[in-house]
Parts: C-alpha cells; structure tokens; sequence
C-alpha cells in the first residue's frame, strides 16, 4: 500500500476520532479497522486484496477502504466513478470500497470517512457531531409572561425540546392573543435537571437561551407563517425552513 497515504489516512483518524487502526486478523496482518469507542461499530476497513474481487479479469493487488454510508443515492453515483466499487467484505448495508492508489483524492476519502462515521455512530454520538440546527419554539403566555422575559435580562432559562444542542438557535413563538414569533435567542446550556409537573405540563430539563433579536409583532404573525413559509401549526420545537430563516435573518 502507498505508505503516504494510508499513513496519511491514519494520522486523520487519530487526530479526529481518536481512533487508532485495529488488526484483527492473524492471516490479514495489513488489514486494519476504524471504530467507534462507544458502540464498537466499524466506519472504517483498510485493506489489500486481489483486483479481480473488484474487477473480474483485472489482475494485480488493489488497496482500498471500505466505508459505509446511509445516502443510498450518493452510494450508487460514487460507485459508478473511478476508484469506487461496491463494498467488498461486508456485502450487507451501505458499503463502499475505495481505491487507495491516487484515483480518489485523499480529501475525498477523508470526507467519505466522515460521513461513514456519521452514519455508523450511536445515536448520542449523531446528536453531538450533527450540524447546528434552528427550531421554532412555542410559548404560551397563559404559563409564563415571555413577552416581558427579556426586559431587564438578556438570557433566561427555557424548557428544552428533545434534540436542541448548545449552539443551536432558537425562535419563540408566542401563542395567542399575539400569535407571532418575537424573539431569535442562542442556546448556551443544556441539560439542566429539572422537575416540574402541573396539569398536562411536564418539564424534566431546562436550557439556557440568550436574546439574540427582536421582532415586532406585527411581523412573523402567525398568518404569514401560514401563507408565505407554509406553517399551519406550532405545537412544538420544530425546524425552521431555509426561506423562513433567511426572512428572520
């Protein structure tokens, strides 16, 4: 195997994942495997093995690592490209085998290795490498005075909604009689124990969120989140359409 750029390829492992390479076969000493510390998956092969597995007819050894990813129709375009081949070894699932002889630009392996870790982590470990996210939150003003929240403080705590991270944004929507969103706030803490229960209400965790923007309320009015961005309810956290976040800004 190129020694650069299998050395280059576990170097970007190590420093990324912490992931050191696994030789677990007797008989394949070169074989080595990526995986995660938590669940113990693999989302990472690197082998050498006759071509003719790959390609019938073509002799000589190829080396290749095998990598696995959830987008079906990213899997069938690469492996009509050159160096990319349906996976070898684990027939089952998404794997992809690849060259690692120069056809495949080194940053392209190191981007498929991304998302084949992605999609073989746990489902904590999905939450914490997920890109960062906008939700639309609903309040209702019967529990608590949101409207006033931000008068004297720039930051409050606030219920959190299943999957809101630290680094997300979130937009508060304030139910009736105002009906509109007022305020765009950066989630700064999660995770903070809380025990509250009263009638159908429920909290078992709060976050921290900072005020990032106002709005009026005449502007994101619960009408035009209808008409123009093709929300009908807000019931709770939910994302936020790319044209409704451009529009918040």
């Amino acid at each position: 195997m190129e020694g650069s750029l299998r050395d280059d390829i576990f170097r970007y492992v190590l420093k990324k994942y912490k992931a050191r390479p696994e030789y677990l076969w007797a008989r394949f000493p070169d074989y080595a495997v990526f995986r995660h510390a938590d669940n113990r998956k693999w989302f990472g092969i690197v082998m050498n093995i006759s071509f003719d597995k790959l390609e019938r007819g073509r002799s000589g050894m190829a080396d290749i690592i095998n990598i696995k990813l959830d987008d079906l129709l990213l899997r069938d375009t690469l492996i009509r490209q050159n160096g990319y081949y349906p996976g070898y070894h684990i027939a089952r699932g998404n794997w992809v085998s690849v060259l690692l002889d120069g056809t495949v630009p080194p940053d392209e392996i190191k981007n498929l290795i991304d998302l084949s870790f992605a999609a073989t982590a746990s489902g904590k470990k999905r939450q914490e490498i997920r890109p960062l996210k906008c939700w639309l939150i609903p309040s209702n003003p019967k529990y608590y005075d949101i409207v006033h929240a931000f008068d004297d403080t720039d930051t409050i705590r606030w219920k959190q909604g299943a999957g809101i991270r630290k680094g997300d944004t979130v937009y508060l929507y304030v139910g009736a009689p105002v009906s509109a969103i007022l305020y765009k706030c950066l989630v700064t803490e999660t995770d903070i124990p809380y025990d509250f229960r009263s009638g159908g209400l429920t909290i078992k965790a709060l976050m921290t969120i900072k005020l990032q923007k106002r709005y009026e309320p005449e502007r994101f009015t619960f009408s035009r989140l209808g008409t123009e961005f093709g929300i009908f309810a807000v019931r709770g956290p939910r994302g936020v359409p790319n044209s409704l976040k451009e529009a918040l800004g």
